[in-house]
């Protein structure tokens, strides 16, 4: 059986890293593209030597079953192993992989449990190549219809059934029951690093409302159309870009990021005018009168935008979520972990969504950060320090085993 040690995990992160291996240092490893398939069969093969049994539910989420008392439910345990284009190594797949020796180190101590274990990689998290994100856990907690997500194209049109069926993910079966669930993640910001912490207790997650924005023009000549008779629709779109970008500093310092992102258009021709624009918008802050407000303003932007480009917007919201606590009982056992084991941290909120806010609406949870270098995020210098995650993974087990011995309650 596989070993458990610091360095075998390390050794693991390294094996791990090469799979869908960029050349400037990260992994491209999107929904059931090459690299993720690559890294799941490698993980698949990790799971087996832990002693898990591994298995593939109907939206593709990946398990490691450890079976310590037959016929109890399962203390989830995991993050994901997909990535964004051109992604940095650590974002979803370090929780990943410390889940699976987490679960390891417990499963093989012999304690006296209460639940079983799974290691759980969830599909699709990052939305990169299949909207929306977190579409996986979504599925699992029932806030996403499975015959909604398999319908679900890419930009060439494949549909996500398609992907795992070329993909080839067995055996698949029912997903196994959660009675609480632990997640661990790079903290993507600077916060941790500044304040010379070493494990983050996530207390909420910021709110946020995503938009698709639908920008429609007329198709013409980029050289003989003249300029009074033109509707760009890129014209119109950019104008938005810029004005989103802008937004953020009508309020606080702190208090709202405002992005956009995914920009497709048509026809793309270097010789024609566009007669269609999508792109995507996010708006996230702690403060729903914030985002309530920005969402006021982003409609005033466009009609400005719509007068100036002569072209029409379409904004619909795709989804949103206000400020989000987790359960003070998760946090409040990751607090007395890190205690007992001595490491410095904080509470933290969390700018990013995480397959743990679909999960905490369902069962206990337990969100812990470790530091990211400079807050670098989706971006091949992702990068996190070895003791720093040597250091998260030796939190996790500790959680993972007052979880698995009596939930949320005391050990």
């Amino acid at each position: 059986m596989r070993e458990t040690t610091n360095e075998q995990f390390l050794a693991d992160f390294q094996a791990m890293s090469a799979n869908g291996a960029t050349p400037g240092g990260g992994v491209e490893r999107q929904a059931a593209s090459e690299g993720d398939n690559l890294n799941r069969a490698w993980f698949h093969e990790v799971l087996e030597s832990l002693g898990a049994r591994v298995i593939y539910d109907e939206i593709g989420n990946q398990y490691g079953l450890f079976e310590l008392v037959p016929g109890a439910d399962y203390v989830g345990l995991g993050s994901h192993l997909d990535s964004q284009p051109l992604a940095g190594r650590f974002d979803g797949a370090y929780g990943v992989l410390a889940a699976a020796h987490a679960a390891g180190r417990v499963a093989q101590s012999g304690v006296d449990a209460r639940y079983n274990l799974a290691v759980i990689n969830w599909f699709n998290e990052e939305g990169s190549r299949f909207a929306p994100s977190m579409m996986g856990s979504s599925v699992f907690t029932g806030v996403l219809a499975l015959a909604d997500a398999q319908s679900v194209t890419d930009l060439a049109g494949v549909t996500v059934a398609q992907a795992q069926e070329a993909a080839g993910w067995a055996p698949r079966e029912k997903a196994p029951t959660l009675a609480a669930y632990a997640e661990i993640h790079v903290e993507q910001g600077k916060e941790l690093e500044a304040a010379g912490n070493t494990i983050g207790l996530v207390t909420a997650t910021w709110g946020a409302r995503k938009f698709q924005a639908v920008v429609s023009g007329e198709q013409g000549h980029t050289g003989s159309t003249l300029m009074a008779d033109r509707r760009d629709a890129l014209f119109g779109a950019s104008l938005i870009i810029s004005a989103v970008q802008r937004l953020t500093r009508e309020f606080p310092e702190g208090q709202l990021q405002a992005s956009v992102s995914q920009l497709t258009l048509e026809p793309n021709s270097p010789v024609t005018i566009a007669r269609e624009v999508r792109f995507n918008v996010d708006l996230r802050s702690p403060s729903s009168e914030v985002l309530s407000q920005a969402q006021e303003k982003l409609r005033e932007l466009i009609a400005a935008a719509e007068e100036e480009s002569r072209t029409s917007v379409e904004l619909d919201l795709t989804h949103e979520w206000a400020l989000n606590p987790y359960p003070d009982a998760g946090v409040k056992l990751a607090r007395e972990v890190v205690d007992e084991l001595g490491y410095p941290h904080q509470e933290i909120y969390t700018v990013a969504g995480h397959d743990s806010t679909n999960l905490k609406e369902f069962v206990p949870t337990v969100m812990l950060f470790i530091p990211s270098k400079d807050g670098i995020s989706h971006n091949e210098k992702e990068f996190t320090t070895e003791s720093d995650c040597v250091a998260g993974l030796d939190v996790l087990t500790h959680v993972t085993r007052r979880l698995v011995v009596s939930g949320c309650g005391e050990s």
